[in-house]
């Protein structure tokens, strides 16, 4: 199989200098770790240790973070959004990296394709409340709309009991449904995107 990579970000809303670990991370380590038999190989980055300037270009100048995590997210092949639900929404974090995503709109090639062209994504989602299907609408809405592609059961998310103590780092296993939600999403981003590398989108001609 022709090697892959997969870059992810975690949108939640504590730096990984936060006493508290997250469960956002947890479950993006568990998504790299079924990407293993594909040959995929991952990095998760915390969006909040980089300063992320607000804005819908891709580089808003002096001190911006976000052109690195931009560079990383065109090499790879295939992007993973990971965010927390707070009031029933992704993360401010995660809205953030979406709106930073729009400047893809305005950058086309000669052929109309964005840097997003032939690039796979999927959305994971944690939480201990309702949520989690608007999270993933909302989240493949945005991700669509700048050019990535979504693969079938690209969803993935565990939700806790409401208002519970409970959280999906705290979980001793995996449950069984969610493990098998995360390798069928990484089997089938992983054959989606090798599909893609092999025989690009062609794009429109003027």
């Amino acid at each position: 199989m022709t090697a892959l990579s997969a870059f992810a970000i975690n949108c939640s809303l504590k730096p990984s200098t936060a006493s508290e670990s997250s469960s956002t991370d947890k479950m993006l380590s568990d998504l790299l770790t079924a990407f293993e038999p594909h040959d995929v190989a991952g990095e998760i980055v915390r969006a909040l240790d980089h300063d992320i300037r607000p804005g819908v270009e891709s580089d808003m100048g002096e001190g911006d973070g976000w052109p690195a995590l931009r560079e990383k997210i065109v090499a790879a092949d295939i992007f993973i959004l990971g965010t927390p639900i707070w009031m029933g929404q992704p993360s401010s974090v995660a809205k953030r990296v979406l709106e930073r995503l729009d400047a893809f709109l305005s950058e086309t090639d000669e052929k109309g394709r964005m840097p997003a062209a032939g690039k796979v994504a999927l959305v994971a989602v944690v939480g201990n409340e309702d949520g989690a299907h608007h999270c993933h609408a909302a989240c493949f809405q945005a991700l669509c709309d700048v050019g990535f592609t979504i693969p079938a059961n690209a969803g993935c998310y565990w939700v806790g009991e409401a208002m519970g103590s409970v959280d999906y780092q705290d979980l001793e296993t995996i449950p069984d449904k969610v493990k098998e939600t995360l390798e069928m999403a990484a089997s089938n981003a992983a054959h989606l995107a090798r599909l893609l590398k092999k025989q690009a989108y062609p794009g429109v001609s003027e």
